[in-house]
């Protein structure tokens, strides 16, 4: 049974996460990304130049905030 096994773990896939983020923080000057989930409730200071980045995408919005 170890080739059934195989395929079955195939298409089961990762299992889900149970949060999910609902944008991220830019800094425009440095390109520099923070996912919503790594940062504290107030917006993160950049890494590179210190400056505070800026929510990119709300819940609601459609499309990447890439």
């Amino acid at each position: 049974m170890g080739v059934i096994d195989t395929v079955r773990e195939l298409f089961d896939g990762p299992e889900p996460t149970k949060s999910r983020s609902k944008g991220a923080y830019w800094c425009d000057d440095c390109d520099e990304r923070i996912l919503d989930l790594e940062a504290d409730a107030e917006p993160p200071d950049c890494p590179t130049c210190g400056e505070e980045m800026r929510f990119e995408r709300s819940p609601d919005a459609g499309g990447c905030a890439c």
